[in-house]
């Protein structure tokens, strides 16, 4: 039994439903309403993937929520890859829904999000190969009931989509144990003198930080295996705004905190500092910025607005208002206690003190700076 069937069964509430129990509804509307051609293996046709993660009416009247808000192409691009036998490697800076956009993806083709292997410094071999069971392999031998499947084994196997995150933080020997698995679709146990065969069905979805290069870098042949997506960063303030407002409605929910569109004005002016700074520049186009050293993404304003909305429900009545991000927005700004904290007083003394109706703002910004 895994952990995720002992809290069903125990009738527990689990925090975070993966993306294929959180909308299992959408996807059992999108399959009974999905009369076109499907891949083998394939949950759903790529037009109705594609529908799950960008959202819309179906005939019957069922509403597909959004899940990605950016260009339409992007993902039309990244369901393609995922139905020839190339993988996909979806790139981008951090915040840019790269993990999310991933989850969904595996969500809607192979209806399991979960074959899932963690990138890091300290990724082993094993955890992408396959590992052993050594009490069986010290009693036995090696045999298959002594081995123990990795994610993407598993997958290889069931004809499912594997997912590995953050690829460039493994190593790069690591990283390399994949070029025989997307090139020649198989997967060799030398231990066995047998080998694993990739089912139809099967490919591997990557993730990949492009503000890492230099730190893994991909090998020039594990490069060829992948069709490179990049995830812009959201290309309207109205888009961000939409993209935090969403998320937060979803984690809120879960968390029992209180509308996001309650605190929408807040919200906005949340964004509007990021880009800002993001940018180097103002909103009008008048005042040249200095950049903090930190990312400033739309990720990072999610998790400014929702620490702002559990304050706001816990030691405040439930409206968000601006004392509650202003230190959500000073920590993610200030990374660089020095250098960053000079950007963020030059900011708030020549663009946020003289913007109309933000005096509230400032003032409490000001207040958490000191």
């Amino acid at each position: 039994m895994t952990v995720s069937e002992s809290s069903a069964s125990t009738g527990a509430e689990v925090l975070r439903p993966h993306a294929e129990g959180a909308f299992a509804e959408e996807l059992k509307a999108l399959a009974a309403a999905d009369d076109r051609p499907r891949p083998t293996g394939w949950r759903l046709s790529p037009w109705a993937v594609a529908t799950y993660l960008l959202g819309g009416a179906l005939p019957d009247g069922t509403v597909i929520t959004p899940k990605y808000v950016g260009p339409r192409r992007i993902v039309e691009v990244a369901v393609t890859t995922l139905a020839t036998d190339r993988a996909l490697l979806l790139l981008g800076v951090p915040g840019t829904a790269k993990t999310w956009v991933s989850e969904h993806l595996a969500a809607a083709v192979s209806g399991d999000s979960t074959l899932l292997v963690q990138g890091t410094a300290g990724t082993p071999e094993e955890a992408i190969r396959y590992g052993w069971d050594y009490a069986r392999l010290l009693a036995h031998g090696p045999s298959r009931d002594a081995l123990v499947p990795g994610p993407v084994m598993r997958a290889m196997a069931d004809g499912m989509t594997a997912r590995v995150e953050e690829l460039t933080r493994i190593p790069a020997d690591v990283q390399d144990t994949l070029i025989t698995i997307l090139s020649e679709k198989t997967l060799p146990i030398p231990e066995l003198g047998q080998e694993v065969q990739a089912v139809r069905g099967f490919n591997l979805i990557a993730t990949a930080n492009d503000r890492d290069r230099g730190v893994n870098d991909l090998s020039s042949a594990l490069r060829r295996r992948f069709n490179t997506v990049v995830l812009p960063l959201p290309a309207t303030p109205d888009d961000e705004v939409d993209i935090v407002s969403r998320r937060v409605d979803q984690i809120g929910r879960s968390l029992d905190l209180p509308a996001a569109p309650e605190g929408l004005e807040e919200i906005r002016r949340v964004v509007t500092v990021f880009r800002e700074l993001r940018d180097g520049v103002s909103a009008d186009g008048r005042t040249k910025l200095k950049t903090p050293s930190g990312t400033l993404s739309t990720a990072e304003a999610i998790s400014v607005v929702t620490g702002g909305l559990a304050l706001a429900a816990h030691f405040g009545d439930g409206v968000l208002r601006p004392a509650d991000v202003a230190a959500g927005i000073l920590g993610a700004v200030v990374r660089d206690p020095a250098a960053d904290r000079v950007v963020w007083q030059e900011y708030l003394e020549t663009v946020v003190r003289e913007r109309a109706g933000w005096q509230d703002f400032y003032r409490a910004c000001r207040e958490v700076s000191v």
